[in-house]
């Protein structure tokens, strides 16, 4: 028996409205298990600035209430305009800058991740707003079923610049996974300390980390994921 066009309607709103019960409520992303880290960070980095502090060396200690990272996590699929595009910041980075080695290592808690402010939604493009309860359970889920923070608390990130130019060597350490990228920066001098910024982005899977979907791929998050960065150092804070 054929369906009436009235039916085929019926039967599209119910599957669209599933869709969006679900891009709400359900994990992001799915985590394997994590694999050995190539490049491990060192979680206890704080000793070597306190030491080279104490021979005399001048080391910048990173401002967190001026610093800023930013993660943009975009949709995919045909039925994308059915969930979110999301911004995941961090207002909480600490750190140690060491300019006369040329590195620095900084730690982002990610208990403190903040989701979907407004302002950081329109600097990155998207249109819509989720409501509070979209924003809270896409938080839970983040920390919770994604990144598993009560087990890794922390984001590291070591970077070193090696050569003249403004060009960063940038090791990311999350959720027990190492990856290095080469990122360009402006790094501009200042009366205080330095102030380090740029862009640059990385895939889910380079982690370890296969990309959240539904509905076989009609709604999912892309593997891509897009990060800013402001980055204050002084040695007033």
């Amino acid at each position: 028996m054929k369906r009436s066009k009235s039916q085929q309607m019926v039967k599209a709103g119910l599957l669209a409205l599933c869709a969006t019960l679900l891009v709400s409520c359900a994990p992001e992303t799915r985590v394997l298990s994590p694999e050995k880290s190539t490049a491990p960070v060192d979680n206890s980095s704080d000793t070597y600035y306190l030491q080279a502090e104490a021979q005399g060396k001048k080391i910048l200690r990173v401002n967190s209430q001026q610093s800023l990272l930013v993660l943009e996590v975009r949709r995919a699929g045909a039925f994308a305009r059915f969930g979110h595009d999301h911004v995941v910041a961090s207002h909480d980075v600490t750190g140690f800058v060491s300019p006369i080695d040329g590195r620095a290592d900084l730690s982002v808690p990610l208990e403190k991740l903040v989701i979907d402010e407004a302002a950081l939604r329109a600097e990155a493009g998207f249109t819509t707003q989720p409501t509070q309860d979209d924003i809270e359970g896409t938080r839970r889920n983040m920390l919770n079923k994604v990144l598993n923070a009560s087990q890794f608390p922390l984001a590291l990130i070591h970077i070193e610049r090696k050569r003249a130019e403004d060009a960063l060597t940038v090791t990311i350490n999350l959720h027990g996974v190492s990856r290095t990228f080469e990122v360009p920066a402006d790094i501009q001098k200042t009366s205080e300390g330095l102030v380090i910024s740029g862009k640059m982005h990385f895939n889910q899977t380079d982690f370890g980390i296969v990309p959240f979907s539904i509905l076989n791929g009609a709604i999912q998050v892309q593997d891509r994921l897009d990060l800013r960065f402001r980055i204050v150092a002084d040695r007033t804070n």
